[in-house]
């Protein structure tokens, strides 16, 4: 009985940290006219709830009227979150395409 009370709390904990694997894509303008890139790293606190770092996409896309913002958890940033989650501490890959 103990034993199957483990592995579903293992299951549980092993979906859990899983939720929030989804990318997000925002258009603004008439979105990305060409291929250039600028990456930055969310970072956040509370495994994902208050973030702790400033990431300005509008800043990322300079001057630009139309450009697309992507965000989403890379697989760099799931490598990074297998360490950090256990403290609190999540990642999320921003993308500007202009």
């Amino acid at each position: 009985m103990f034993s199957k009370f483990v592995s579903l709390l293992v299951i549980v904990v092993l979906l859990l940290t899983l939720v929030g694997c989804a990318a997000h894509t925002h258009i603004v303008g008439d979105g990305a006219q060409g291929m250039q890139q600028q990456e930055a790293r969310q970072w956040y606190i509370l495994w994902g709830l208050v973030p702790i770092n400033d990431v300005d996409s509008q800043m990322m896309a300079g001057n630009a009227d139309n450009y697309t913002i992507h965000t989403e958890t890379s697989f760099l940033d799931f490598v990074i979150n297998i360490f950090t989650q256990w403290v609190s501490v999540t990642s999320r890959t921003v993308t500007v395409t202009q």
